[in-house]
C-alpha cells in the first residue's frame, strides 16, 4: 500500500503489484486446497514468478498471510494527524483514514488474509512479532507528535496500550473497523 502524498515511480509501483499478485494468488490455492497443501512453489508458479523472488516478497509461506502493508501508511498517518487529537484519537483516525482509503478489492483481500492468518497455527507467531514492530513504530512516531512523554519507556507503555486495544478488538475478527474505533475512544477515555 501506497503512503499518502508520496508518489510511487515505475519500479515501487511493479514490486507493488508483484505483492499483491502473490498474496492474490496465495490466498486462491489456500482457499482452493488448504494451507498445509499448498507449497512455495505453487504459489510462485501461480504468480509467475520463481520461488526465489517469492522469498524476497515474504521470507515465509506464513508471512504472505499477514497484512502488514497496512502498517507504515496508519503510522504515516498517526504522525500527519491534527495535533489537537489525543494520542490515541490521532491513532484512531490514522486507522480509519488508512482503510477508508482501501478500494473494495483491497479491503477484501485484507479481509481473506486476517480469516487466514487466524486459521494458520503458524502465522500466529509472524503476527506477535508484527505487534512488538507496531509498537515500536508508534512509539518512534510519538517523538513527532506535539506534547507527547519525552521518556522512552512511557512512550512505550502509551504504544502498548494503543497495540493491546488492537489485539483485543482483532482476534480472530478480520477488520473490526467498529470495534477497533471504539474500544480506542474507551482508552482515550479511561486515560483522561
Amino acid at each position: 500500500m501506497s503512503v499518502p502524498g508520496k508518489p510511487e515511480g515505475l519500479r515501487e509501483r511493479k514490486k507493488l503489484k508483484t505483492r499483491a499478485t502473490i498474496r492474490r494468488e496465495a490466498f486462491r490455492l489456500i482457499q482452493a486446497q488448504g494451507y498445509h497443501n499448498t507449497t512455495v512453489e505453487q504459489i510462485s508458479a501461480a504468480a509467475d514468478i520463481s520461488p526465489r523472488t517469492f522469498s524476497r516478497y515474504f521470507p515465509t509461506k506464513e508471512a504472505v498471510l499477514l497484512s502488514g502493508d497496512h502498517i507504515d501508511p496508519i503510522v504515516s498517518a498517526f504522525i500527519e494527524a491534527p495535533d489537537e487529537l489525543s494520542v490515541i484519537d490521532a491513532y484512531r483516525h490514522a486507522v480509519e483514514t488508512t482503510f477508508g482509503a482501501l478500494t473494495d478489492a483491497q479491503r477484501a483481500e485484507a479481509v481473506v488474509g486476517q480469516r487466514l492468518m487466524y486459521a494458520v497455527p503458524e502465522a500466529r507467531g509472524l503476527l506477535y512479532t508484527e505487534y512488538v514492530r507496531l509498537i515500536d513504530l508508534i512509539t518512534e512516531a510519538l517523538t513527532k507528535r506535539p506534547g507527547q512523554p519525552a521518556d522512552a519507556q512511557e512512550r512505550r507503555v502509551l504504544a502498548g496500550a494503543i497495540v493491546g486495544v488492537l489485539i483485543a478488538a482483532s482476534h480472530n475478527t478480520p477488520m473490526p473497523d467498529d470495534p477497533i474505533s471504539h474500544y480506542l475512544r474507551l482508552l482515550d477515555e479511561k486515560l483522561k
